[in-house]
């Protein structure tokens, strides 16, 4: 078994929706990134390559790269997956925490997990995904982005 763990985060700016675990939300602002900006895959490529040992999703996936540029983060989790389980590893468990004091995204959850469980090749049941704020600390506090952490456990394929 292996764990590992990722973290993302991204600062708001112009748009209408936000994509967080694959599900487009409807928000009043967007966030600023290379790519769709959706910091929970992202922060679940680099616990699952962290896991591995295989480095992170700069590495694998560069914002240096223009062919990266507006690109749908699901497509970066379905390499990485492609990657781990040629590696010989499969996802124990997924457990996520989304940071953020807008939108609201507990009603967005189970869109989420589902999206991911498939994405994982998992039962929805090893999927948890939590949504807190920042209690008005800090740039996450002050409604500036949102973060995610991530932790997944790796085991052997069987």
């Amino acid at each position: 078994m292996r764990v590992g763990h990722g973290y993302d985060v991204h600062a708001f700016g112009p748009g209408e929706h936000m994509t967080l675990g694959g599900v487009r939300i409807a928000s009043d602002q967007g966030v600023v990134a290379h790519s769709d900006g959706d910091v929970l895959i992202h922060a679940l490529c680099d616990a699952l390559l962290g896991a591995a040992g295989l480095g992170d999703i700069g590495q694998w996936f560069p914002d240096s790269d223009s062919a990266h540029a507006g690109q749908d983060s699901r497509i970066f989790l379905a390499q990485v997956m492609q990657e781990i389980e040629a590696q010989g590893w499969s996802v124990a468990n997924m457990d996520a925490t989304l940071i953020a004091e807008a939108p609201k995204l507990a009603a967005h959850v189970p869109a989420m997990r589902e999206t991911l469980a498939a994405a994982l090749r998992v039962a929805i049941e090893q999927v948890n995904i939590k949504a807190t704020t920042h209690e008005g600390l800090g740039a996450l506090g002050r409604a500036e982005g949102l973060a995610a952490h991530v932790v997944v456990l790796l085991e052997t394929r069987s």
